[in-house]
């Protein structure tokens, strides 16, 4: 995500260890901590404190050829295994990355660009039922980088069975759904032209295909997800706007499956971040989503007004070396896609974060 430099590493920087060993690379431990309180407007809150605890262990080396390589396993709340990434750099052969669960890769990877000073707009103590693009970052995949050509980069990602992930060595997983392969392409722009009021503009853009068994059955066609847009740093400011869109392959009355299902989603935002001081950051964002199209057997269809979310939050963020105190108000209208006044919802989240 497109954070502020002074606030968006807080939880996994400092180290705790490092461990070497001669011809054997080095090991480095880093972890944080975040305590949060939420306070939820139209629903019942409960216990409002809650507390969040990550390390990952970083390996690291280099080939007699000059490729290096690391290695991230990440383990998230309660000890609990995360996501595992082996990073290839191949120098001006470009780079591989093989990824296990840390929806990184492929269009995922631009899924909220958004400048923020804590938290993504949809992401900060509320589910919205905002659809953002995924591609192949939910698999187990393999990705490909170009090397970085008059500022332009390209990514190619297989995830050879959608859907499945978290496979050990020397097995094989099948994810078990109507889904096969899934293909993701993106690129990155940054069309500087040797100027320094271009050099903070990134562009950049993805689209991704996900194979369907059933692509044969009149019923359900191979899905198809897109994203584009672009951020623009300029001295203590940070700005952006994307658009993105999901395909479902849902269309036809005479599968079970394609009912309830609407077969096309898109959504829009935009983030402005502006760092006040060296340690002070605020930001605002706001995301929109709706459902713009449906299968032709769907029963009970939501009405016009309320096939769309809208989405936005006010956020501030302040660091003292390893702490970062971090505060959220967020507030999303037909969360979910509701049908009633209850589904507009509220919250303000107060957060702690702490590095070591």
């Amino acid at each position: 995500m497109n954070k502020l430099t002074k606030v968006g590493c807080s939880a996994l920087c400092g180290s705790l260890a490092v461990i070497s060993a001669a011809n054997a690379g080095e090991l480095t431990v880093t972890g944080g901590a975040d305590l949060t309180f939420v306070s939820l407007g139209r629903d019942t809150t409960g216990n409002p404190i809650g507390m969040g605890s990550n390390y990952t262990l970083k390996g690291s080396g280099e080939l007699d050829n000059g490729f290096s390589y690391d290695l991230s396993i990440a383990i998230a709340n309660g000890g609990a295994y995360s996501a595992t990434t082996l990073n290839m750099d191949m120098g001006s052969f470009g780079k591989l990355n093989l990824d296990q669960g840390s929806s990184a890769n492929g269009i995922q990877a631009y899924d909220d660009k958004m400048p923020t000073a804590w938290e993504e707009a949809t992401g900060a103590g509320m589910a919205t039922g905002v659809r953002k693009p995924t591609g192949s970052g939910t698999s187990n995949n393999i990705m490909y980088t170009t090397p970085t050509i008059l500022g332009t980069h390209m990514t190619f990602t297989l995830a050879p069975e959608y859907g499945a992930t978290d496979t050990g060595d020397k097995s094989s997983t099948d994810a078990g759904t109507a889904n096969k392969r899934s293909y993701d392409a993106t690129i990155n722009i940054n069309p500087s032209l040797g100027t320094e009021i271009l050099s903070g503009l990134n562009i950049f853009g993805g689209a991704t295909t996900i194979e369907s068994v059933e692509a044969n059955n009149g019923s359900i066609a191979d899905r198809y997800e897109g994203v584009a847009g672009f951020t623009y740093d300029i001295g203590p400011i940070s700005l952006g706007a994307q658009v993105s869109g999901d395909y479902t392959g849902v269309d036809d009355a005479g599968d079970a499956d394609a009912t309830q299902v609407y077969n096309f989603y898109k959504a829009k935002a935009f983030g402005v971040a502006l760092n006040v001081n060296d340690d002070f950051s605020v930001s605002y964002g706001e995301w929109e989503a709706r459902k713009s199209g449906y299968s032709a057997s769907l029963t009970n269809q939501i009405a016009e007004g309320m096939r769309t979310i809208v989405v936005s939050s006010w956020q501030a963020a302040y660091t003292m070396g390893g702490a970062s105190m971090r505060v959220a108000s967020v507030k999303a209208d037909n969360v979910a896609w509701g049908t009633n006044a209850n589904d507009d919802k509220s919250a303000t989240i107060v957060s702690l974060g702490l590095a070591f």
